[in-house]
């Protein structure tokens, strides 16, 4: 799966992007969130809040309880703002 992080999360992560393999028990946005924020400190600050994660997986907008495959593209990104 690749994992892309944009504006905050790539500043707090220190990166842009990276390959995993999924463990068997993630299937959804949600798991994958906390899956995600089990492995670093920076991980689990940048994770904390769902409020403030906004996520696409193949470029589509979409809430935690969506279901992922090992082969989509997720993107994680912070609220939008107007102004």
């Amino acid at each position: 799966m690749r994992i892309l992080y944009f504006a905050n999360f790539r500043e707090k992560m220190d990166l842009s992007e990276e390959t995993v393999i999924l463990p068997p028990n993630v299937y959804n946005v949600r798991l994958l969130v906390e899956w995600l924020s089990t492995r670093n400190d920076a991980s689990l600050a940048v994770f904390a809040d769902h409020e403030l994660i906004r996520v696409a997986v193949n470029q589509e907008i979409v809430e935690f309880d969506t279901e992922i495959k090992a082969d989509d593209e997720i993107a994680f990104f912070p609220p939008m703002t107007g102004g």
